[in-house]
């Protein structure tokens, strides 16, 4: 979406937020399908769990008309390697393994970070914008979390 730079009611907010969070679960899952590598199985099963998790607060938050916890927002930004500009996005299959499973997942991690990036810039200052700025910075953390496994499994210092 290029119209990110807009603010959104609550409730929109919210739906579009469970919107990515759906995407991104649906993304793993179809991963989960097509490999064979358990390794690989279990990295994208950890990450579908943590996009049902956000989507599940998410839903509760349009229930409630309120997000729980909403108040501490991370203010630091996650620095993180930028690996998803080293490595193309690839479409898993059967013979994929735990490294190409890694890179398509900081690939479907950095979307989401650039995704509440550019809505929380654009609800920035209005109640949303805490919002999504929370969500920005804990999709930064998975984003982060792995590229550090990248790094230590698969960049070697010689």
């Amino acid at each position: 979406m290029d119209n990110d730079q807009v603010c959104y009611t609550f409730d929109a907010a919210i739906e579009m937020a469970i919107a990515m969070e759906e995407e991104g679960f649906r993304n793993y899952l179809n991963a989960i399908r097509q490999l064979t590598h358990k390794g690989a199985r279990e990295l994208m099963r950890d990450n579908a769990l943590d996009e049902l998790n956000h989507k599940n607060q998410l839903e509760k938050a349009l229930l409630n008309g309120r997000m729980e916890g909403g108040e501490a927002v991370l203010s630091t930004n996650i620095p993180t390697m930028k690996l998803d500009s080293l490595f193309k996005k690839q479409e898993l299959g059967p013979q994929s393994g735990v490294r190409e499973a890694l890179i398509y997942a900081i690939h479907l991690e950095k979307s989401a970070v650039d995704f509440y990036g550019r809505v929380s810039t654009g609800c920035e200052g209005a109640p949303m914008g805490k919002l999504f700025a929370q969500l920005y910075a804990e999709e930064s953390q998975h984003l982060q979390a792995l590229e550090d496994l990248y790094e230590q499994h698969f960049l070697t210092e010689n």
